[in-house]
């Protein structure tokens, strides 16, 4: 069966260059790489909700798509611009319609907020780069999206904020020292929403370049005490990186996909 995913661009232009440059590709791009790795027939169309003409077209056509994915991405949701308001607008429009959504990082944010719940600067601190001793809880165990994962892993993430308020009949699956919220399932108008506060969809190399990129930034914001205390993260992001494997990281995506088909 081949599978039409529609894939929704979690960075303004602006952005997308910087994960151009670190990750190597956009978040969207990145994302469809991985769908087609696991699933090589799908049929990816890529939007951006920031472009009227491309999330007009989305919907006119949205019961083509057996599933629908938003990104991850670098923008502060409580920041409310014009273009996140697009985001948030495209997130609603796509529940009334019967869709199965995967929601990654800002993503999740996004949903959760069209949805009813609330975001707000992690109160915990932020992931950088990864996510320790994420742990998967009893509702998480028996929902098909952890099928065949690890009770408890460590796993790429990058998030400063995190969703403080659920949406309403929401279903919280799993949680970490950072973020109590790591990862929900809920529904909303007439779709089913899974949200990954973390990145299936990223290798720790990735994340190690786009801390790079964000380096001085963190320092200056404490996120690190100074450059050692950063390189002693990255040095610990490396050493994880030769613990993970590839069907560990990404079988959310893989359970997901093997969902809607």
């Amino acid at each position: 069966m081949s599978l039409n995913i529609l894939i929704v661009e979690g960075n303004i232009p602006k952005d997308s260059e910087v994960f151009i440059r670190a990750a190597g590709a956009s978040a969207s791009v990145n994302l469809k790489n991985l769908v087609l790795k696991i699933e090589p027939n799908s049929n990816v169309k890529i939007i951006n909700p920031g472009i009227d003409d491309e999330t007009k077209e989305a919907l006119e056509f949205i019961n083509q798509y057996h599933g629908i994915i938003f990104s991850g991405g670098a923008m502060r949701i409580n920041d409310l611009t014009d273009e996140i308001k697009k985001h948030i607008n495209f997130a609603s429009n796509c529940f009334n319609h019967k869709k199965k959504i995967l929601a990654i990082c800002w993503g999740l944010q996004v949903c959760s907020t069209a949805a009813g719940g609330r975001v707000t600067s992690g109160k915990n601190g932020a992931h950088i780069g990864i996510a320790s001793s994420v742990e998967i809880n009893k509702e998480g165990q028996k929902n098909l999206i952890y099928k065949n994962k690890k009770i408890k892993f460590t796993t790429p993430a990058f998030n400063f904020d995190e969703v403080c308020e659920i949406p309403e009949g929401a279903t919280l699956l799993s949680s970490d020292k950072v973020n109590k919220v790591m990862c929900v399932y809920f529904k909303s108008g007439n779709s089913e929403i899974w949200g990954l506060q973390y990145h299936p969809d990223y290798e720790y190399y990735q994340m190690i370049n786009l801390s790079n990129e964000r380096k001085d930034q963190m320092i200056a914001n404490k996120y690190f005490k100074d450059k050692s205390d950063f390189e002693n993260h990255i040095n610990y992001i490396k050493d994880e990186d030769k613990k993970l494997d590839f069907e560990n990281r990404t079988c959310e995506v893989k359970n997901w996909l093997n969902y809607i088909k």
